[in-house]
């Protein structure tokens, strides 16, 4: 058996199919976001300024003076690491204030974190279903990754309803009864096209036919609702959902994720979940930073307003230049291509000749044949980068003939905020 042999085969599949993703060497500058530097391949020593427009750390928080500041002074209180898994040693009282933070923040008794969001729909749904007895679990088409994982890991029942499909959502759901255990699993906020489910149809669904309801809020926390609860907050529907699912490393721009319900459910997680009771806890760094986002973002719509502006002006501008934009109703911006060769000549030419850097999405991520740049303007892009960003996008659209489509000209009335070229806090500033 040759085993080397095996992987490198599986490795030039992956290059032939052009999926084989490169990672690109970025140095984050805390003061200057979403300017970084860019260390090619081979030339460490000759670093490239450039412009990053796909980060999931959507309202730059992670350069937030307070969020800083917490980090830094729970570094030198408490020390780096946590000390041991949330049973033993590690359930320090950083990670309790954030938890209590998050349970505020969703109008819910507790809530649990974990050290991403991938582990905590894992260990949640399948947790979840788990103690359910014979539960169906009832799962949206184009759910994430993790939580199809978690699905699986369930090992009950499933079955899917068409994505944000109502009709066909109360068709399994009156097929089951409504006696039989049910869980309806789906996100608020669909990464990858941007479309936003219809909560409160779901909800309404759930008390017809005594169904639970688990969302995944992890692309809408800190960007939607009054306080940042997410889609649900906005809708009005949060005291109505029975599991809500988010991160910590997009909107509150540091890392981690959790869940938040009622008590009973969150300690039912807490004590059967493997994926929780045999992972070291969250460092007391990461959950002071992530506390004082949350914390921040209850009280300031400042980011959030500069998010939904600087999004609207960028999905304007694109279309205006007559580039593929998938519209939506979020801060998404896809830019569809269409072709995963094409898509990563498209990054490669944008990073290489114009200093912009935004990844091609493809597959698995996304269906074969509908590959894509998936854009994310935040408040600190101005519109001179939305101009550079349109000018480079125009250039690369036509160097690899790509196909533009017919410019939407409809009149952009930005706000105030945008008008002043999306001032954003100054970072040099200290923390109020």
């Amino acid at each position: 058996m040759d085993y080397q042999r095996c992987f490198d085969d599986s490795i030039a599949r992956l290059k032939a199919e052009r999926r084989y993703r490169v990672f690109a060497d970025l140095e984050r500058d805390a003061l200057r976001f979403p300017v970084a530097l860019w260390r090619p391949e081979g030339q460490a020593d000759a670093p490239r300024e450039v412009v990053i427009w796909c980060s999931n750390d959507y309202l730059s928080m992670g350069g937030h003076p307070r969020v800083i500041q917490a980090v830094v002074d729970a570094a030198q209180r408490h020390g780096a690491g946590a000390g041991g898994t949330r049973n033993i040693s590690g359930t320090h009282h950083p990670i309790v204030e954030l938890e209590a933070e998050l349970a505020d923040l969703h109008g819910k008794q507790a809530a649990l974190a974990f050290t991403s969001g991938w582990v905590s729909n894992l260990a949640a749904i399948s947790t979840i279903a788990q103690l359910l007895p014979d539960c169906l679990i009832l799962s949206d088409a184009l759910n994430h990754n993790s939580m199809i994982e978690g699905v699986r890991r369930s090992q009950c029942e499933r079955k899917i309803f068409d994505h944000n499909d109502m009709a066909h959502l109360e068709a399994l759901l009156k097929q089951a009864g409504t006696g039989r255990a049910k869980l309806i699993v789906f996100e608020s906020l669909y990464s990858m096209d941007g479309d936003i489910a219809p909560v409160r149809e779901i909800v309404a669904l759930a008390k017809k036919y005594n169904a639970m309801t688990y969302v995944d809020e992890v692309h809408a926390v800190g960007m939607y609702g009054a306080r940042g609860g997410g889609i649900c907050e906005r809708e009005g529907v949060m005291a109505d959902i029975d599991i809500v699912e988010g991160t910590l490393a997009k909107g509150f721009g540091t890392l981690g994720g959790y869940i938040a319900g009622n008590a009973n459910i969150i300690d039912a997680v807490r004590s059967y979940a493997p994926s929780f009771i045999f992972t070291t806890a969250l460092p007391p760094t990461v959950s002071a930073g992530a506390t004082a986002a949350v914390r921040h973002l209850k009280t300031s719509s400042a980011e959030r307003a500069l998010h939904q502006q600087m999004a609207a002006l960028t999905k304007h501008a694109l279309k205006a230049a007559g580039l593929p934009v998938m519209d939506n109703d979020s801060h998404i911006v896809p830019l569809m291509v269409n072709n995963a060769d094409l898509c990563k000549q498209a990054s490669d030419m944008l990073l290489e000749r114009h200093g912009i850097y935004i990844q091609p999405i493809n597959y698995p991520t996304v269906p074969m044949g509908t590959e894509r740049l998936r854009i994310t303007p935040t408040p600190r892009h101005t519109q001179a980068h939305v101009a550079d960003l349109v000018e480079a996008l125009a250039d690369v659209w036509t160097t690899l003939r790509l196909p533009f489509v017919e410019a939407k000209v409809v009149p952009f009335r930005p706000a105030a905020a945008l008008e002043a070229h999306c001032v954003y806090p100054d970072m040099k500033r200290a923390a109020e």
